[in-house]
């Protein structure tokens, strides 16, 4: 069956309940998007219809949380090709909404506050970006909730998938979620990388070819304090600090280990006492004019 394209939130309750019923049903996923897709977002994809009986994919450039005009307008729209991989995926509908469609009436007057988890890191560099990127993933899980029971008469099962690419944002959903009680279980879906180890992102199609080599110093310091990690050695952070700064065109806005799931930074990431437990080493530079953020998960 081919991939449906809706532009409405009617229109999208009335297909789910359709493809639900016409599946027998039991489970949807939902794969939040702003478009300019990549195999990253081919895994988020993957990973929900292997997990789900029917699956949405959104797809909204969502201007709350781009903090210049200009970012917004420079963000690249390609609806035809992402419909083409999601196809290709075996995602069944395209939720793709007009700006109109999601904040009727304009801005909203009331949004989702990120509090002090969505102040530090990413928050810190991009004031408000994380409320407004809460805002409208609350609006798009609300959208993406089965339209209708599942075959047995019960509630369909509902799961929501997010790169931990975006370890932050992942972050501060889940906790969204259990602390405003969604009714949705979120799935965090691996990093994927190229064969460089460069984690792909809409951005990196901005990167020239010297730029694009430059950033993969990110990935080769974060294998650097993964490496300790796993052998429970001492982090050594400022060792793995300098080789990004030797990088001439990466400018480094942070480079830390922190706990994942309160983004708190961690005692050991500074100390010369073996690394114990679990972590998550964090990592945002500009690469030329690009924003760039990657992170990899610790244990020992």
């Amino acid at each position: 069956m081919a991939i449906k394209l809706v532009t409405t939130a009617a229109e999208l309750r009335a297909e789910s309940a359709r493809l639900l019923a016409e599946k027998r049903g039991s489970s949807q996923g939902l794969v939040p998007t702003m478009g300019a897709l990549h195999t990253g977002h081919a895994a988020l994809a993957r990973t929900a219809v292997e997990q789900n009986d029917v699956v949405v994919a959104s797809i909204f450039v969502n201007p709350l949380q781009f903090g210049e005009a200009a970012d917004l307008e420079r963000y690249p729209r390609t609806l035809d090709a992402d419909m083409a991989l999601l196809d290709a995926e075996g995602v069944d509908l395209v939720f793709a909404p007009s700006v109109d469609e999601v904040y009727p009436g304009g801005e909203p007057l009331v949004r989702v506050t990120s509090g002090p988890l969505g102040e530090k890191w990413e928050g810190a560099s991009r004031p408000g970006h994380f409320d407004g990127a809460l805002t409208v993933v609350a609006k798009l899980l609300h959208y993406g909730m089965p339209g209708g029971p599942a075959v047995d008469g019960g509630a369909a099962a509902y799961r929501a998938y997010f790169g931990q690419k975006d370890a932050q944002q992942l972050a501060l959903v889940k906790r969204m979620v259990a602390d405003l009680s969604f009714p949705v279980d979120i799935v965090a879906v691996p990093t994927v990388r190229n064969t460089e180890g460069l984690a792909l992102s809409s951005r990196n199609r901005f990167l020239s070819e010297e730029e694009r080599e430059a950033a993969l110093v990110l990935s080769r310091a974060l294998r650097l304090i993964e490496s300790r990690a796993l052998a429970n050695e001492p982090l050594e952070l400022d060792s793995a600090v300098a080789l990004v700064e030797s990088q001439p065109l990466v400018k480094l806005d942070y480079f830390d280990v922190v706990d994942p799931r309160t983004l708190e930074p961690l005692a050991e990431n500074c100390k010369e006492t073996p690394f114990r437990g679990e972590g998550l080493a964090i990592i945002a530079a500009k690469v030329g004019p690009v924003r760039l953020i990657d992170n990899v998960p610790l244990s020992s």
